[in-house]
């Protein structure tokens, strides 16, 4: 069920009034069921994977809280085993297969073991990570084992966030599932108002740039100069208010019954540096491989290590790039099984590292005002970079394939005999009001305007009529998927 369809309005309309009506204690079967509901509109079938690694994850949490000593370990291996697994047959393999085949192939040798071609359950990475925060929490001893069976279910189903986050953790989902939240007008105003943004977000400007983007990247030999210059600028913003979007309406909903996600983009466009960017985009995504991969593979590792140096380089500094490296090599992973995927998290793992060495050089030998962050030339000319390096990996997470990324890359600048727009397919009216559009975006997220909250309510009212306006001029009908729901 996708949240810009009429099937998603009417179900929001019933669930949502009768979360109201039911005592506290029949809430959770309700959010529950319409999860269950909201899951199995997409691949029924697909709900017993899904219910598959909930009964796992629920008795190894029990089980990791009641044992002691090293056995503990076995119960939490089992888990990530069960989950990790699932997610690896289901994304992984035929991608896995397929690079041993070209590999037997290079050596005259054929690889008998067929694909399994299966199709990749909605949202499997999200809910997944959001499983495994669980358990290692739970090991770690900072999360108590939760036994109520449909309130844990709930935490891994709840409908908002199910299919593309935020990737939750306990600590902040669970407590608030049986917390009884009462109708609150100005709560819900703000979550309604928060959706509508969102929405605004998907349709008005995602969708619409998305047809400039998808002419030129899924036919890409086709185009030279401009065109490929403006779908990469358009793909940037297009994946940002699709991604964005999602969130602002899932944190919106949930919001209204009371229920508060946590923020997952801060935005991202305005940042000085690769760092500050994701500390700034899909934020739970980030913070989830800070935690549970980069900081146990650099402290665990460093520790261990002498304090020796190698190629110049003390041995804890290594480990810390190559932590980094491994992180975003696996945050690639992550969103696809495909080497464009890798090759984006690769650059962005080299981006950070070039950032840290730039910082240190700014340290040691930049002027106070650079040292302090208050040159505004230099935070400018930083975002403006910034924005541009994230901008060129982009090329390798949109792109059909490597062969396809290279050839964008390489024929950006070539001089080409076309218009300025460049695609006969779209309208010169259609480019300046996407172009439009994207003026709107950014005054909106430099000056908060449409998630700012305000005491007056006229203003309120004023906003959402915009919004809606916008949505009616200006919004694609047809409904299109969102981009995350592939991972």
């Amino acid at each position: 069920m996708l949240f810009n369809s009429i099937h998603f309005v009417f179900f929001f309309l019933i669930v949502t009034p009768l979360y109201f009506l039911l005592p506290q204690k029949y809430r959770c079967f309700l959010l529950l069921a319409a999860s269950c509901y909201f899951y199995m509109a997409f691949i029924p079938i697909y709900i017993l994977i899904l219910g598959f690694t909930i009964v796992v994850d629920y008795f190894a949490g029990i089980w990791l809280e009641k044992t002691k000593g090293k056995n503990k370990k076995w119960f939490l291996i089992a888990s990530l085993i069960a989950n990790i697994g699932v997610l690896a047959v289901f994304k992984y393999y035929d991608f896995l297969n397929e690079n041993l085949s070209a590999l037997l192939n290079t050596f005259g040798y054929h690889n008998h073991i067929p694909n399994l071609g299966l199709i990749l359950p909605i949202g499997l990475s999200f809910h997944t990570f959001q499983a495994i925060s669980y358990t290692v929490e739970v090991y770690r001893g900072r999360q108590k084992a939760e036994r109520h069976f449909g309130i844990y279910a709930l935490y891994v189903m709840y409908y908002p966030q199910l299919v593309a986050g935020p990737i939750e953790r306990p600590q902040n989902l669970i407590h608030q599932l049986y917390t009884k939240y009462e109708f609150d007008y100005y709560r819900i105003s703000e979550g309604l108002r928060l959706m509508l943004w969102g929405l605004v977000k998907k349709m008005v400007i995602a969708d619409r740039l998305g047809i400039f983007v998808n002419e030129v990247y899924n036919n890409p030999a086709s185009y030279q100069g401009f065109p490929l210059i403006w779908a990469t600028y358009f793909f940037a913003i297009q994946i940002y208010c699709d991604f964005s979007g999602y969130s602002d309406i899932a944190i919106g909903a949930s919001r209204i019954m009371g229920i508060n996600l946590m923020q997952n983009f801060r935005t991202p466009y305005f940042s000085k540096n690769i760092q500050e960017f994701w500390s700034r985009w899909h934020i739970s995504l980030s913070t989830w491989f800070r935690d549970y991969v980069f900081l146990p593979f650099a402290y665990s590792t460093s520790r261990k290590m002498p304090k020796e140096k190698y190629f110049g380089i003390r041995a804890d500094i290594l480990i810390y790039l190559a932590a980094t490296v491994v992180t975003f090599f696996l945050c690639g992973l992550w969103h696809g099984a495909n080497w464009t995927y890798v090759l984006w998290g690769l650059l962005h793992g080299f981006y950070i590292i070039c950032g840290i060495i730039i910082a240190r050089f700014i340290k040691q030998f930049g002027s106070n005002a650079l040292k302090s962050g208050k040159n505004r030339i230099f935070n400018i000319l930083s975002i403006f970079i910034t924005f541009h390096i994230v901008l060129l990996a982009w090329v390798f997470f949109r792109a059909n394939n490597v062969h396809d990324a290279f050839y964008i890359l390489k024929n950006m600048m070539a001089v080409s005999t076309t218009s300025i727009i460049g695609v006969p397919t779209i309208s010169s009216k259609f480019f300046m009001i996407s172009l439009v559009l994207i003026l709107l975006l950014f005054v909106s997220d430099y000056y908060k305007i449409f998630t700012k909250i305000n005491s007056v309510r006229y203003i309120n009212y004023v906003k959402v009529l915009f919004l809606i306006t916008l949505i009616y001029l200006f919004g694609i009908f047809e409904v299109q998927q969102f981009i995350y729901f592939q991972f």
